[in-house]
């Protein structure tokens, strides 16, 4: 019986951040304990369910199961209306997040991972000053377990990290409050993203449309934390639908916080690691987290087993986690950032220019770095902060 087991991990938390850092500690022979608070894996679902094909392939084939749509197209909106359709290089996918998350547990599973569900974690066990297990309670029955390295992948919400003195507090600026729906009843292009950028319906922020089939998309926004007091993320998003989907038929809805900041300057302490968004290592561009979540997962999972087999569950020895984590996704996630508030200095006005400006481009030609050069052009004073973009400064 798991409670009365030590583990050499316990992951807090069954998204594919802590499924994945379940699996591949498992997969070098740790003994696994994965508890999850909500009675299913993969419930409820609280985001927009893309992955990219290059992305999943890292990890796993993709499967026809839980695609739900093939994209290979983009469409930029302007606030005025125009269309900026482009070809992407790499597809991307829609998936059914609830079958996805099945099988990133499955594999888990697989190599040897336990998980446990309606497992609600309370806190940390420390002794001196070091992370030995976790406590809580499972349908009201207490529990405590002890282990060697604790992995939180609790998500947004994370308390885990609290817990072990990490700072994991977001500026207002960089939480946004998103709010989606999927509908049905309407035709939508079942191979294309669009994305709508626009203070007028996502200030700070921006509108998706994934299309899960021809007449069903999940349709939701990110508005800024600065703005979302003025109007909320749900308030801006019915005013969109009652605009351009009158008359179509909402069959599931969702609300939740999404952290579109730098990776914590701390994910690791003594016995302990974050991974996903616990970490905030959240595409702050686009606040894609699945696969960022996943990429962390993996690396928290290997170092874990590199810190057990040596003995040495050290906050030193797991920063090297950290290191990996800002070679592979972190340095991006830095340079995303800047990106991201560069686009959103940016008026509607100044939008619209650069918008027009890029449809003179041939369809075939359009390309996202194109868009760039097309805004250096219409408003110079943006050579200063593209440079900072991607000089890190």
């Amino acid at each position: 019986m798991w409670r009365q087991q030590k583990f050499d991990v316990i992951v807090v938390g069954g998204g594919p951040a802590g499924t994945t850092a379940a699996r591949y500690a498992a997969q070098e022979g740790l003994s696994v304990l994965l508890l999850e608070k909500d009675r299913d894996i993969g419930v409820p679902v609280r985001c927009g369910e893309a992955i990219s094909d290059e992305g999943i392939r890292i990890f796993l084939e993709p499967q026809e199961r839980w695609i739900k749509s093939t994209i290979t197209r983009l469409r930029l909106v302007a606030p005025n209306g125009h269309n900026i359709d482009m070809d992407l290089k790499q597809k991307g996918y829609i998936v059914d997040r609830r079958i996805f998350d099945y099988d990133l547990a499955q594999y888990a599973v697989r190599e040897g991972a336990q998980i446990v569900t309606k497992a609600y974690v309370s806190g940390l066990l420390v002794e001196e000053d070091r992370v030995v297990g976790v406590k809580g309670t499972v349908l009201g029955e207490p529990f405590e377990v002890n282990c060697k390295i604790v992995i939180g992948a609790d998500g947004v919400e994370s308390r885990v990290g609290r817990w072990a003195g990490l700072n994991t507090l977001v500026k207002m600026k960089d939480m946004e409050s998103a709010y989606q729906k999927t509908i049905t009843g309407a035709e939508f292009d079942e191979n294309r993203f669009d994305f709508y950028i626009s203070k007028k319906w996502c200030p700070g922020g921006y509108l998706w449309i994934f299309p899960k089939g021809p007449n069903i998309a999940n349709i939701g926004l990110g508005v800024s934390g600065d703005f979302s007091r003025e109007k909320s993320a749900k308030r801006h998003l019915d005013e969109f639908l009652d605009q351009f989907y009158p008359n179509c038929s909402v069959i599931s809805q969702t609300i939740g916080g999404v952290p579109c900041a730098k990776t914590l300057k701390r994910i690791v302490a003594h016995g302990l690691m974050l991974a996903g968004d616990a970490a905030h290592m959240v595409n702050p561009m686009t606040g894609g987290g699945i696969i960022p979540g996943m990429r962390g997962g993996m690396l928290a999972g290997q170092t874990a087993a590199e810190a057990v087999k040596k003995n040495d569950v050290s906050e030193k020895f797991l920063s090297r986690y950290h290191k990996a984590w800002h070679k592979v996704g972190g340095k991006n996630h830095e340079m995303f950032y800047r990106i991201k508030s560069l686009i959103y200095k940016l008026t509607d006005d100044e939008l619209n220019d650069i918008a027009d400006a890029v449809l003179d481009i041939p369809e075939e030609k359009r390309t996202i770095a194109k868009v760039f050069s097309k805004a250096v052009i219409k408003k110079p004073s943006l050579i200063v902060d593209v440079v900072r973009v991607f000089a890190g400064i």
